[in-house]
C-alpha cells in the first residue's frame, strides 16, 4: 500500500472576525480628509423610504469602493472588527443596495455636482496634481455601457463597436474628463452622463476625432485654453498636406524601431511635418487657425500602383 501525502487544500476560507482589530485602518486618515473636505451629500435627494440619510449611505459606499468592494455584498466588510467603533453611521450591505436603486437619472447629476465641489476642496487640502501651476492636461472621452429594457433612464440609441463591428445599440452614454501633469498621475475630474477667469498655468485639452467640431473649439477658446485635436481627414485636409513641401518632413527615431538588415532601413520609419491651418472657415465667427500637424509613414506594398509613394496618417 502506498500513502502520498497532498500538501494544498482543496478551498481555504478566511474571516477577519476578531472583534478588537482593524482591518483596514488606511480608511481612518482617507474619511478624515474626506470629511475636511466636506464629503456630504446635501445635493443629493432621492425619493421614497430607501433615498434617505443620503449623507450617511453615499460616504458608506465611498468607504467600502476604497477599502476594496466591488459588488453590494463587499460593503459588509465596513463592519468587520472594531471598524464600527471608529465610524459612525455605517448601514448594512442591504440598506446600500436599496438605496442605489432609489436613484434617479436627476440624482446622478445630482451626484456629478458633489463629486466635482469635493475635487476642488481635495485639491486645496492635498498636494493633488503637482505641476499644475505650470503645465496641465484635460483629456476627455465618451464611453457606451449597453443595457436593455425600455424603463431604464438615460438610456439611448447611440454607435458602438462589438466585435469589431459598428452597431446601433440602446445604451447608458458617459462622457468622463480627466487632468493629469507631467508629474502627476491622472485625476477624474468630471464625469457626465449624457441623454472665470483663468490663471496663468497652460492647459491643453487633448481630444480625439470625435470632438473635432467648430463649437468645441470655440468653447476651448473662451476658456483660454490651449487643444490638440486629431481632425478628420477631408478634402481640405488633404489639400492642405499635399501642399506640403518635401524639405518640410522630418524623420521620427522611434526608440524601440528595428532595423532591417535585408532592406538597410528602419522598419517603423516616419516622418512630421506641420502646416498653417484653417479649420471651419466656412462657419461665421468660428473659424480657427492652428497648427496641423501631419504624421506620414512610408508605404511597404510594392504592389501599390506607380507614383503612390507615401501613405498618410494624421
Amino acid at each position: 500500500m502506498q500513502v502520498r501525502l497532498l500538501h494544498s487544500l482543496a478551498s481555504t476560507h478566511a474571516s477577519f472576525d476578531d472583534p478588537n482589530l482593524v482591518s483596514r485602518a488606511g480608511l481612518v486618515p482617507v474619511m478624515a480628509l474626506a470629511q475636511r473636505a466636506g464629503l456630504v451629500a446635501e445635493h443629493v435627494r432621492p425619493g421614497g423610504e430607501c433615498g434617505v440619510n443620503a449623507y450617511l449611505k453615499i460616504p458608506c459606499l465611498v468607504a467600502g469602493m476604497v477599502a476594496g468592494a466591488d459588488s453590494i455584498d463587499d460593503m459588509d466588510l465596513l463592519r468587520h472588527g472594531a471598524l464600527p467603533d471608529l465610524f459612525g453611521g455605517i448601514r448594512a450591505p442591504s440598506t446600500l443596495g436599496s438605496h442605489l436603486r432609489s436613484f434617479t437619472w436627476g440624482n446622478v447629476r445630482q451626484l456629478e455636482v458633489v463629486n466635482r465641489q469635493l475635487l476642488g476642496k481635495l485639491a486645496r487640502r492635498t498636494p493633488l496634481l503637482p505641476g499644475r501651476d505650470t503645465l496641465a492636461f484635460i483629456d476627455i472621452d465618451a464611453m457606451q455601457k449597453r443595457v436593455y429594457g425600455h424603463r431604464k433612464q438615460g438610456a439611448a440609441f447611440g454607435h458602438t463597436k462589438i466585435q469589431g463591428k459598428s452597431l446601433l445599440v440602446r445604451g447608458l452614454n458617459a462622457l468622463a474628463a480627466t487632468i493629469s501633469t507631467p508629474l502627476g498621475a491622472p485625476v477624474i475630474a468630471a464625469t457626465r452622463l449624457r441623454g472665470g477667469s483663468a490663471s496663468s498655468a497652460q492647459i491643453v485639452v487633448r481630444m480625439d476625432s470625435a470632438y473635432y467640431a467648430a463649437k468645441v473649439i470655440a468653447a476651448i477658446r473662451r476658456g483660454r485654453a490651449s487643444f490638440s485635436v486629431t481632425a478628420r481627414m477631408d478634402a481640405k485636409i488633404r489639400a492642405a498636406i499635399a501642399a506640403i513641401g518635401e524639405e518640410a518632413w522630418t524623420p521620427i527615431r522611434y526608440s524601440e524601431a528595428i532595423w532591417d538588415e535585408d532592406q538597410r532601413r528602419w522598419t517603423s520609419g516616419a516622418q512630421v511635418a506641420e502646416v498653417p491651418y484653417t479649420a471651419f472657415a466656412s462657419r461665421k465667427g468660428q473659424a480657427a487657425t492652428a497648427r496641423l500637424i501631419v504624421r506620414r509613414v512610408r508605404d511597404l506594398n510594392r504592389k501599390a500602383a506607380e507614383g503612390q509613394d507615401e501613405l498618410f496618417e494624421c
